[in-house]
């Protein structure tokens, strides 16, 4: 079998065994030290359960990097059969994250649109119905998803939580980001000058207006409605101390840089003797 059809297939075999086995971790707010704070940790909730298989993906990777081709050891049936229905699950999300950039959902309401250079689109209707004030105070939110690119971070997130189906768990820690998020981008909004009492009355109109809920990657001035009631009362109330300190993410960024170049390592050194013996159990 040529190496790069083996790797292939085992790192949707373990890689997706991997996903399956985490995806289920409970789903459970973290303390809320300010939404900025939260979203982020949310964040990092939902790429979690994909943490171990990049570790694992990077260790065949190393693997390949050391296995001659075509690879010696013949691949059992059960080993492609195994892999089967994480190539589904792959499959499904791919269609998913596609269909999301290409179906139209009618005329958009305040959001902010666009994967790689966003944009807002306001609606005319909730313009002519705020004051000047309300009015900027909206396109502040708005402009704070387009400074975080948060349309393909939307986009990005449901493709990671489609990778993990069906696992509710995984919907719930999708819908507490979503909900995280629009509480940043307020807070983000306040910190930048916005009174909370005129976000909340632009939000209060676009509430009213707002006819349906959009699928599609974008960050909408609302959000889910049933949060609509705590977003108020956060913002009519003085925005706490924690809320002005930040975490920054780039400790995480090189603990996992560092620890996939480590899997890629021991993967050139043992990666032939693992997937050897996998192979001999799964004959």
């Amino acid at each position: 079998m040529e190496r790069e059809c083996l790797l292939t297939v085992l790192v949707a075999m373990l890689g997706g065994s991997a996903i399956a086995a985490c995806a289920g971790w409970p789903a459970a707010l973290p303390a809320d030290p300010g939404a900025r704070s939260l979203e982020r940790a949310l964040w990092r909730r939902i790429w979690g359960p994909l943490v171990p298989a990049g570790f694992i993906a990077a260790a065949l990777c190393g693997w390949a990097l050391a296995e001659p081709d075509p690879v010696p050891e013949r691949v059992p049936p059960a080993v492609l059969i195994a892999a089967v229905p994480f190539f589904f699950v792959a499959a499904r999300a791919a269609v998913r994250a596609g269909w999301s950039l290409v179906r139209d959902d009618g005329d958009p309401d305040t959001v902010t649109v666009g994967l790689l250079r966003p944009w807002v689109v306001f609606s005319p209707y909730l313009a002519r119905a705020l004051d000047d004030s309300a009015l900027e105070a909206a396109l502040e939110h708005e402009r704070a998803h387009a400074r975080n690119r948060d349309p393909l971070r939307i986009w990005l997130a449901q493709i990671a939580i489609d990778l993990q189906w069906p696992w509710p768990q995984a919907q719930s820690r999708l819908g507490q980001w979503i909900v995280a998020l629009e509480l940043a981008r307020d807070e983000e909004a306040r910190a930048a000058g916005v009174d909370g009492a005129d976000l909340a009355r632009a939000i209060l109109a676009a509430a009213r207006m707002r006819r349906s809920h959009s699928l599609t990657p974008v960050a909408a001035l609302i959000g889910e409605k049933s949060v609509l009631e705590h977003r108020i009362a956060r913002l009519t109330s003085p925005m706490p101390a924690a809320a002005k300190r930040i975490e920054s993410g780039r400790r995480y960024i090189l603990m996992l840089a560092s620890g996939l170049l480590a899997a890629v390592g021991l993967g050139t050194i043992f990666g032939e003797a693992a997937v050897a013996a996998l192979l001999r159990i799964a004959a």
